[in-house]
């Protein structure tokens, strides 16, 4: 069973505070053959929550398999304009 990092940004934290689920580098056991998108459905979010992905700092489309030791990261819909820039998503929804 493969163990990811995972981060949630921005307002996807409180949500998932809401719900009781961690949020901040925490280490999570997943099933073999897990998408990122299955992972989104596993944290109690939508898919309309969550903008983009991050696997081991890189934008990647939703449908990523996750592998032991990834780094993930969920950023939400509506980042402003300059982050969306420098994190290197600007007009993009990968999916």
């Amino acid at each position: 069973m493969p163990t990811i990092t995972f981060n949630a940004f921005s307002f996807l934290q409180k949500k998932l505070q809401q719900n009781n689920l961690p949020f901040s580098n925490v280490s999570l056991s997943i099933p073999d053959g897990t998408t990122a998108e299955m992972l989104v459905q596993q944290m109690q979010l939508t898919p309309g929550d969550v903008e983009v992905v991050f696997v081991n700092g890189r934008v990647q489309p939703f449908s990523t398999v996750l592998k032991d030791q990834d780094r993930v990261a969920f950023v939400p819909q509506g980042t402003p304009g300059p982050y969306r820039v420098l994190l290197g998503f600007k007009n993009k929804r990968h999916g």
